[in-house]
């Protein structure tokens, strides 16, 4: 009996180690393969608000296309670090036609993130690549999202589900991501490892 015992709690420990394995390999997974997008305002008024989403909505329709042809995130790393000035140029162009004095600043850097509800998905808090525009004082409330791959603009759980897989998520990635009922633990540890990090993360 005590044999028994014995292979039953070796076999539970085995099945946790393997468990907490893929756990960790999805997070590296998010940490190495996404990058988000994050527009900080100038301030909360109501009016930097509107102008945070313009210069949002330029710089996703000037980068989209060319990001939706590149195989993998260090080609879309690439892309954007040499980028970086036209990306701040449409930026200001944009600041500029709204009859904003601010400029805007634009750079490629790790940042911590916060967990974040989307409409078809949730991203769990950690330490991720992100193409970031600070607008004047950048004292205002942000936007973020994925620049790539485009997790952010299918309009349904289905089409992220299909976009996260083609980037090479594995199906318990994307479960959780999407907030199925079985992958709900998977979430919440990810989300807990991603606030680890952030624990610990100085830029």
């Amino acid at each position: 009996m005590a044999k028994i015992g014995k292979r039953i709690f070796l076999c539970l420990c085995l099945a946790a180690a393997v468990w907490c394995g893929t756990l960790l390999a999805d997070r590296q997974l998010l940490n190495d393969e996404l990058i988000r997008f994050h527009v900080v305002a100038d301030s909360d008024d109501p009016e930097d608000q509107q102008v945070k989403l313009l210069v949002r909505d330029a710089v996703v329709e000037s980068l989209s296309e060319d990001l939706s042809q590149l195989a993998d995130v260090e080609q879309a790393k690439a892309y954007l670090q040499e980028n970086l000035p036209k990306i701040q140029q449409i930026a200001n162009q944009t600041l500029a036609a709204a009859g904003v004095e601010e400029e805007a600043v634009v750079s490629l850097c790790r940042e911590a993130f916060q967990t974040r509800v989307y409409d078809t998905f949730t991203l769990p808090a950690g330490v991720y690549e992100s193409l970031r525009i600070v607008i004047g004082e950048g004292e205002g409330h942000n936007w973020w999202c994925v620049v790539f791959p485009t997790l952010c603009l299918p309009a349904t759980s289905e089409g992220f589900a299909e976009t996260a897989q083609t980037a090479g998520f594995p199906d318990s990635l994307c479960g959780a991501l999407t907030g199925e009922e079985e992958y709900t633990l998977r979430f919440y540890a990810l989300d807990a490892l991603g606030e680890l990090e952030n624990l610990f993360f100085r830029q």
